[in-house]
Protein backbone atom coordinates (compact mmCIF):
# COMPACT_ATOMS: atom_id res chain seq x y z
CA UNK A 1 0.00 0.00 0.00
CA UNK A 2 1.25 3.49 -0.78
CA UNK A 3 0.07 7.02 -0.14
CA UNK A 4 -0.49 10.26 -2.01
CA UNK A 5 -0.61 13.77 -0.63
CA UNK A 6 -3.57 15.93 -1.57
CA UNK A 7 -4.52 19.32 -0.13
CA UNK A 8 -2.60 18.57 3.07
CA UNK A 9 -4.13 15.11 3.53
CA UNK A 10 -2.43 11.73 3.29
CA UNK A 11 -4.52 9.37 1.15
CA UNK A 12 -3.92 5.61 1.02
CA UNK A 13 -4.03 3.73 -2.27
CA UNK A 14 -3.61 0.02 -2.95
CA UNK A 15 -0.80 -1.50 -4.99
CA UNK A 16 -2.75 -0.86 -8.22
CA UNK A 17 -3.37 2.82 -7.42
CA UNK A 18 -7.02 2.50 -6.36
CA UNK A 19 -8.17 4.45 -3.30
CA UNK A 20 -8.27 2.36 -0.16
CA UNK A 21 -11.14 4.39 1.30
CA UNK A 22 -13.99 5.55 -0.93
CA UNK A 23 -14.70 8.56 1.29
CA UNK A 24 -11.19 10.01 0.79
CA UNK A 25 -12.12 11.18 -2.72
CA UNK A 26 -12.57 14.81 -3.72
CA UNK A 27 -11.58 16.80 -6.80
CA UNK A 28 -8.06 17.40 -5.46
CA UNK A 29 -7.59 13.67 -4.92
CA UNK A 30 -8.97 13.05 -8.43
CA UNK A 31 -6.29 15.34 -9.85
CA UNK A 32 -3.56 13.52 -7.92
CA UNK A 33 -4.85 10.15 -9.13
CA UNK A 34 -5.02 11.50 -12.69
CA UNK A 35 -1.40 12.67 -12.47
CA UNK A 36 -0.38 9.17 -11.42
CA UNK A 37 -2.20 7.87 -14.51
CA UNK A 38 -0.36 10.27 -16.84
CA UNK A 39 -3.11 12.89 -17.15
CA UNK A 40 -1.59 16.26 -16.27
CA UNK A 41 -4.82 18.19 -15.72
CA UNK A 42 -8.42 16.98 -15.72
CA UNK A 43 -10.60 19.00 -18.07
CA UNK A 44 -14.30 19.74 -17.61
CA UNK A 45 -15.41 16.82 -19.81
CA UNK A 46 -13.25 14.38 -17.88
CA UNK A 47 -14.61 15.66 -14.55
CA UNK A 48 -18.18 15.22 -15.81
CA UNK A 49 -17.40 11.62 -16.73
CA UNK A 50 -15.74 10.67 -13.46
CA UNK A 51 -18.34 12.52 -11.37
CA UNK A 52 -21.12 10.60 -13.11
CA UNK A 53 -19.30 7.27 -12.77
CA UNK A 54 -18.80 7.95 -9.08
CA UNK A 55 -22.42 8.89 -8.41
CA UNK A 56 -23.64 5.90 -10.43
CA UNK A 57 -21.44 3.53 -8.44
CA UNK A 58 -22.48 5.04 -5.11
CA UNK A 59 -26.12 4.50 -6.04
CA UNK A 60 -26.01 1.09 -7.78
CA UNK A 61 -22.64 -0.45 -6.69
CA UNK A 62 -21.77 -1.46 -10.28
CA UNK A 63 -19.77 -0.14 -13.21
CA UNK A 64 -22.04 1.88 -15.57
CA UNK A 65 -22.46 0.99 -19.24
CA UNK A 66 -19.88 3.18 -20.96
CA UNK A 67 -22.08 4.36 -23.83
CA UNK A 68 -24.74 5.35 -21.31
CA UNK A 69 -22.19 7.43 -19.40
CA UNK A 70 -21.49 9.41 -22.55
CA UNK A 71 -25.17 9.83 -23.38
CA UNK A 72 -26.07 11.04 -19.89
CA UNK A 73 -23.21 13.56 -19.70
CA UNK A 74 -24.03 14.73 -23.26
CA UNK A 75 -20.71 13.78 -24.80
CA UNK A 76 -19.81 11.75 -27.91
CA UNK A 77 -20.62 8.03 -27.86
CA UNK A 78 -17.10 6.84 -27.00
CA UNK A 79 -16.28 9.72 -24.66
CA UNK A 80 -14.74 7.57 -21.92
CA UNK A 81 -12.27 5.99 -24.35
CA UNK A 82 -11.54 9.34 -25.99
CA UNK A 83 -10.94 11.15 -22.70
CA UNK A 84 -9.14 8.42 -20.72
CA UNK A 85 -8.08 5.74 -23.29
CA UNK A 86 -8.70 2.90 -20.80
CA UNK A 87 -12.01 3.14 -18.89
CA UNK A 88 -10.32 1.66 -15.85
CA UNK A 89 -8.32 4.89 -15.57
CA UNK A 90 -11.54 6.87 -15.29
CA UNK A 91 -12.81 4.42 -12.66
CA UNK A 92 -9.60 4.75 -10.67
CA UNK A 93 -9.56 8.56 -10.91
CA UNK A 94 -13.19 8.59 -9.74
CA UNK A 95 -11.88 7.01 -6.53
CA UNK A 96 -13.84 3.80 -6.98
CA UNK A 97 -12.68 0.36 -5.82
CA UNK A 98 -11.07 -2.19 -8.10
CA UNK A 99 -13.79 -4.42 -9.47
CA UNK A 100 -12.96 -8.02 -8.60
CA UNK A 101 -13.45 -10.46 -11.42
CA UNK A 102 -13.36 -7.96 -14.30
CA UNK A 103 -10.76 -6.15 -16.34
CA UNK A 104 -10.60 -4.12 -19.52
CA UNK A 105 -8.92 -5.45 -22.63
CA UNK A 106 -8.11 -3.97 -26.01
CA UNK A 107 -6.82 -5.37 -29.24
CA UNK A 108 -6.09 -2.04 -30.89
CA UNK A 109 -5.17 0.26 -27.96
CA UNK A 110 -8.20 2.43 -28.73
CA UNK A 111 -11.33 0.43 -28.03
CA UNK A 112 -11.70 -1.32 -24.68
CA UNK A 113 -14.19 -3.90 -23.53
CA UNK A 114 -14.88 -5.26 -20.09
CA UNK A 115 -14.33 -8.98 -19.54
CA UNK A 116 -14.57 -11.37 -16.65
CA UNK A 117 -11.27 -12.52 -15.35
CA UNK A 118 -9.43 -14.05 -12.46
Amino acid sequence: MSTIESAGKTIHVDDNGFLSHLDDWDEHVAQELASREGIETLNEEQMEIISFMRSYYLKFKVFPILNQVCKIVHQPRKCVNEQFINPEKAWKIAGLPKQDGIHFITLDGINYTMEECC
